[in-house]
């Protein structure tokens, strides 16, 4: 009955918006879709040029910039699709 009653305590805490970091295994926490493949794409030097002067403006990695712009772009082209 003592796994129940955490259960229930933190679904009670979760829908509370209270704290529930002390029933959680942070160390082992990972999120779900993360892992990461490597791929290589081949830019004409402008491009390059034009994403590294971005993400110099925007304080980022050319990486970074280049990730946050496919996120957006998917994502607006999930929305689409579901619409």
């Amino acid at each position: 009955m003592k796994a129940k009653t955490k259960a229930e305590t933190f679904d009670r805490k979760f829908d509370a918006d209270e704290s529930i970091i002390d029933h959680l295994d942070v160390d082992k926490a990972r999120r779900v879709g993360t892992k990461t493949k490597r791929v290589n794409v081949d830019f004409p030097a402008w491009m390059v040029q034009s994403i590294d002067r971005e993400a110099r403006r925007l304080g980022v990695t050319r990486q970074s910039l280049i990730k946050l712009w496919l996120a957006d772009r998917l994502d607006q082209s999930r929305a689409t699709v579901n619409n």
